[in-house]
């Protein structure tokens, strides 16, 4: 089994809700190309870590699913057309501390390692585009970024004319990029005719357990949701050899999928979910992946599917970046070449199923730009029985695809 962390630069890398053994989860290179997409996966992650943390604080005892690596990519995206004080206020809750062009080529070069090439025994599709009004003006360095860095091209669209057309032509592209699993992300009434701009990423991932469970050994057993409410739940369960740790009061174990490229972490507090999630840290987990070593574990693993939907800009604007979202103090003249819009909404929808095989995962990320008026708009036992955190990441770079927390696998 290949090591998931690598370390040079301790790089946590989830994937959930959402969201590891010396190598692995933690990028390693020489090259300034590698320094760059090593600075981008620890910017990204930290990212993921504060979103989670606001989201949980939002959602307690829900189900939370997400993909920061989406909602990141597409607001590294909205960043590149940002200005004067909103541009520093997004670096902030974005963790961006490189020059632009050392930013620029660790994205490009984020996006190429999560690319699945021939051969690979799982499929990992990243996808980014810029939406566009006809006729409208947007700036040429802009749409370069985008193109170059992002492999985002503009596509010409007729909000002004055709608002439903518009929108039915985005979900539809989300669509084809996660599989069909998400579907529509921008809801009627999200977009309207004066919608210049919108800026979208998608990511499917499926994969199939390096190790998977037989079907024949999952049974039912009981899930305690919390300390007043059990249910049950099919059990997946086996015995074998992997990257496990139980310290200061938390077990963590790692679940390589075919290839090793990628694993799931799960992350199991021994006590209450909810105190430990607003513990948690990059520095929590960094050292839980550190500390993992082989050995034989049994592993008890809910059957689940999760599906999870978010407004963001409320979030967002709490985190530290309230200019981007306000039509009198935003400045995205890197689009348009004047401050004449700001962001209206950031759309998030998320969806797994984990089962005996491997894992389904897709996610897709809109931030829809608004123009600016007059008004506003040793043997050991994993027993995941109980509420946990989980994450999908990409091995090679660290990132953190996806990551979540299951609190009850029957809702």
């Amino acid at each position: 089994m290949a090591s998931l962390f690598k370390f040079k630069s301790l790089i946590l890398a989830l994937t959930i809700l959402l969201l590891t053994g010396a190598p692995g989860l933690l990028a390693q290179s020489a090259t300034a190309n590698g320094n760059n997409l090593s600075a981008v996966v620890d910017s990204n992650n930290q990212f993921a870590i504060n979103l989670s943390a606001k989201i949980n604080a939002q959602d307690t005892g829900k189900n939370i699913f997400v993909s920061p690596f989406s909602i990141s990519t597409a607001l590294a995206m909205t960043f590149e057309g940002s200005s004067n004080n909103t541009r520093k206020q997004m670096a902030a809750v974005l963790h961006f501390n490189l020059p632009d062009a050392d930013r620029q080529a660790g994205y490009s070069a984020l996006l190429a390692a999560t690319s699945a090439g021939p051969g690979k025994h799982y499929k990992l599709d990243v996808a980014n585009a810029l939406w566009g009004q006809k006729g409208y003006k947007f700036e040429l360095p802009f749409l370069n970024v985008i193109g170059k860095f992002y492999g985002g091209a503009l596509k010409p669209v007729d909000f002004a004319g055709n608002t439903e057309g518009a929108r039915v032509e985005i979900n539809t592209w989300v669509e084809d990029h996660t599989a069909k699993m998400i579907r529509d992300l921008i809801p009627k009434g999200a977009i309207n005719p004066d919608t210049p701009l919108v800026l979208t990423n998608a990511i499917y991932f499926k994969g199939k357990w390096a190790s998977p469970f037989k079907a024949a050994a999952t049974k039912d057993a009981p899930f305690k949701v919390n300390d007043s409410v059990k249910v049950q739940v099919p059990m997946m369960a086996q015995t074998g050899r992997f990257r496990y740790v139980h310290e200061n009061g938390v077990a963590a174990i790692e679940l390589p999928y075919a290839g090793d490229d990628l694993s799931m972490i799960a992350i199991l507090p021994d006590g209450d979910m909810e105190k430990f999630s607003k513990s948690l840290s990059l520095d929590t987990i960094r050292q839980l992946c550190v500390d993992m070593y082989s050995e034989e574990v049994d592993i008890f693993l809910p059957r689940f599917k999760l599906e999870a939907g978010y407004g963001l800009g409320g979030m967002l604007a709490e985190m530290g970046m309230p200019d981007a979202f306000s039509e009198k103090l935003a400045d995205f003249s890197g689009m348009t070449g004047r401050p004449d819009l700001y962001i209206g909404k950031v759309l998030h929808k998320a969806r797994i199923e984990v089962n005996e095989e491997g894992s389904e995962a897709a996610a897709a990320t809109a931030v829809i730009m608004a123009p600016k008026s007059v008004h506003l708009e040793r043997k050991q036992v994993f027993r995941a029985d109980h509420p946990f955190l989980f994450m999908i990441v990409h091995n090679s770079t660290g990132a953190i695809l996806f990551m979540g927390r299951l609190s009850n696998p029957t809702i």
